[in-house]
């Protein structure tokens, strides 16, 4: 039987998710003209959310139970960006790049751990997976592909607005930066 192939479970950092989308939670940035400070209260945007042409954004609540350290799968959504932001408990957010073929290029293959309160926005066409112990994340994303997702998931309909493809097993590791498996 051949060894499974690992990857690390790195801390999620700016630099560190740019190719797959935009790190949520960063503390208050100061001067912009949608930002504001005062002894009571700080708000700034952090990113513009974009649900693809004629989408409308959905907030889902998506409680998170399977830390599962082998990833076989991986999904992937053709229309909209996907915001996930843990709330309670720690998540790790499996991200891939699409290859020229549209396929997930596993040499792109990453793994974040999101604490309560740090999220990531990924860009459409992102190859993902998540795995906690138990998390309940506020998730952005457009409503038509809940409902896509829904029918495919309940009724095994095929997906229209993402795509969803098997890949060779990789099991979750520990990192030397202090990403712990779940």
């Amino acid at each position: 039987m051949a060894e499974m192939t690992t990857i690390s479970i790195q801390v999620a950092t700016e630099e560190a998710i740019a190719s797959y989308g935009t790190l949520l939670g960063k503390p208050f940035g100061g001067a912009s003209e949608s930002a504001y400070g005062s002894p009571g209260s700080d708000f700034w945007s952090e990113h513009v959310f974009t649900p693809g042409d004629g989408g409308k954004t959905e907030i889902l609540w998506v409680a998170y139970r399977n830390n599962d350290p082998a990833i076989a799968s991986l999904e992937s959504h053709l229309l909209t960006e996907q915001a996930v932001v843990p709330l309670d408990g720690e998540i790790v957010q499996i991200m891939a790049l699409s290859g020229a073929d549209g396929l997930p290029d596993l040499e792109t293959l990453r793994a974040f751990l999101l604490a309560p309160g740090i999220g990531v926005c990924m860009n459409r066409h992102t190859w993902h997976a998540t795995r906690s112990a138990g998390a309940t994340c506020l998730m952005l994303t457009r409503a038509s592909t809940t409902v896509d997702l829904v029918q495919h998931l309940a009724m095994g309909g095929r997906p229209v607005e993402s795509t969803i493809r098997s890949i060779s097993p990789v099991r979750l590791i520990a990192s030397e930066e202090g990403g712990q498996p779940l």
